[in-house]
């Protein structure tokens, strides 16, 4: 008789009473402080059959310092409706917007510029996403917050 296959790590045997199976991921954008169960909230956890007052309470409270700050935010729904969640950082654009003191990009970010930010604004913006960056180094994550800023019309010392 064989025996019963083991998980990955050696524990309990796969499938009984091991990890719950993960039915869905839901990625939301929702100033923290802020979550209710209108739209976009709502609908997007409602259709995977989450308590959607649930997740909002336990959300407003995590992100009650934030409060106002777009953050981002990974739902990850399992196969008995229970749920966790992630808060990751503010995206990009919001913090760029942030730094350069402005409410929205330029409408034609190749030919005008809007604002301009200092090396020191660049490196304090990939201080706070580095968690999130695709980079190895505070170096790239610097590259990659100047191209979003040149993208939304701001000026930097990497591109003019």
């Amino acid at each position: 008789m064989a025996a019963p296959k083991k998980d990955e790590k050696g524990g309990k045997p796969a499938g009984k009473g091991g990890k719950k199976a993960v039915q869905a991921q839901i990625k939301l954008q929702i100033p923290g402080g802020a979550a209710n169960p209108a739209p976009p909230v709502g609908p997007a956890l409602g259709q995977q059959g989450v308590n959607i007052m649930e997740f909002c309470k336990a959300f407003n409270a995590k992100t009650q310092s934030q409060a106002g700050t777009v953050m981002r935010v990974v739902v990850t729904v399992y196969s008995d409706r229970s749920f966790t969640f992630e808060v990751k950082t503010p995206p990009s654009s919001v913090l760029i917007k942030k730094f350069a003191k402005i409410e929205k990009g330029a409408n034609n970010p190749g030919k005008e510029r809007v604002a301009t930010l200092s090396m020191k604004d660049l490196e304090e913006i990939a201080k706070l996403k580095m968690e999130d960056l695709n980079a190895y180094t505070s170096e790239q994550a610097v590259k990659i917050i100047a191209g979003s800023a040149r993208s939304m019309g701001i000026k930097t010392p990497f591109f003019g």
